[in-house]
């Protein structure tokens, strides 16, 4: 704004007005140059500019050269300061628009006032606009992140009833087989060494779950209704016949050696699996879903993936749906990896990789897993 400023009051002279010399240049570059600093102090900008041009209309020299910046510091104003104090600049802006009519004796001072009024009204209701839209934006981002809390602590909070089932169950077999083991270690030590061997492991995951568990914060809901038992694997041919009764056709395919694996790893993956289906049936549309189990020696990789055409972005929110942080909150707890989004070829994509064991969980606290 200055240099055009500056490029316009070499026209001065053809105006009718006097030549720019220094003292106007410096005024010039006064009244606009300060106008960079207007997100920090605009009523203190505003009062510089307004100031420079004061001086520079009383020294004769053309006033419309210094009309831009004075301009914009009043929208800044007007954009960040209540509607009262922007009136009052308003107000201040368009009486210096008048001292500049009366010091140049233009014959058409109505016109001036007009212009005045004009501009001064528009660049106040713009301001406020942008105001209010700025204070929107932030109340709705405040908003969507309060929205995106909870549910990451609804989703936390359930997850840790489903680790209080984990345990309760460890800790009736330690029960079950400690008395086993007291009753016969006497008559059959074959018999008390294993039911010994089964407190040892069965101890252990129930260890694992309870550090897991410490991770999670959730308050005690007296009133909430009793649980089922938590689904594992072995049940997901229920889950795809209920999918298929809702008409999408799904296809398991299983890899790798079946075992058991440790409950909670076991519920991560069902639900995984659950929940990605359920997407699959809400957004795809006419589609066919594929499931695949990969046992490896150290994980276990599950993938869900359909051939639907009709949700590509729209299916993949910015901050992601409640479902979405659900099944990333599951696969951090237990301290896996997971990937969500659209397929280069079409369809959708989750693919979630769990460790099964210790050395499995160091490969995926790697720098390349967490991505």
């Amino acid at each position: 704004m200055a240099v055009v400023a500056v490029l316009l009051g070499q026209e001065s002279r053809s105006q009718g007005w006097p030549d720019l010399d220094a003292r106007a240049y410096a005024l010039v570059a006064l009244a606009h140059l300060p106008v960079a600093l207007r997100g920090r102090r605009p009523l203190a900008v505003f009062a510089v500019v307004q100031a420079a041009v004061i001086v520079y209309v009383t020294l004769g020299y053309w006033p419309v050269v210094c009309t831009f910046g004075a301009m914009l510091a009043l929208y800044t104003v007007a954009s960040v300061r209540p509607v009262r104090t922007a009136l009052a600049c308003a107000a201040c802006m368009t009486g210096v628009w008048a001292y500049a009519g009366v010091v140049s004796h233009t014959p058409s001072m109505a016109s001036v006032l007009g212009q005045a009024l004009l501009y001064c009204s528009v660049l106040v209701w713009f301001g406020h606009l942008a105001r209010r839209s700025a204070e929107l934006t932030r109340r709705l981002r405040a908003e969507q992140a309060e929205r995106a809390r909870r549910a990451v602590a609804e989703e936390r909070g359930r997850i840790a009833r489903e680790m209080h089932d984990v345990v309760a169950h460890h800790m009736s077999v330690i029960s079950v087989q400690a008395g086993l083991a007291r009753f016969v270690f006497d008559s059959d030590p074959a018999t008390a060494r294993g039911a010994l061997g089964t407190i040892a492991g069965t101890s252990g995951e129930a260890l694992e779950e309870l550090r897991r568990m410490l991770r999670v914060l959730r308050e005690e809901d007296p009133e909430a209704p009793e649980r089922a038992p938590m689904p594992t694997l072995a049940r997901l041919g229920d889950l795809l016949d209920r999918v298929r009764s809702g008409g999408l056709p799904v296809h398991l395919a299983v890899a790798g050696i079946e075992r058991p694996l440790p409950p909670g790893v076991e519920l991560c993956a069902y639900r995984v699996v659950q929940e990605a289906l359920t997407n699959t049936l809400k957004h795809a549309g006419p589609a066919h879903a594929r499931v695949e189990l990969r046992y490896g020696a150290h994980e276990l990789t599950v993938r869900v993936t359909d051939d639907g055409k009709g949700t590509i972005s729209a299916r993949v929110p910015a901050g992601g749906g409640h479902g979405l942080i659900g099944m990333r909150e599951r696969a951090k707890l237990y301290g896996g990896t997971i990937r969500v989004g659209p397929r280069p070829e079409g369809g959708f994509e989750v693919l979630l990789a769990l460790p099964t064991s210790a050395a499995g969980r160091g490969r995926t606290g790697s720098p390349e897993a967490e991505r």
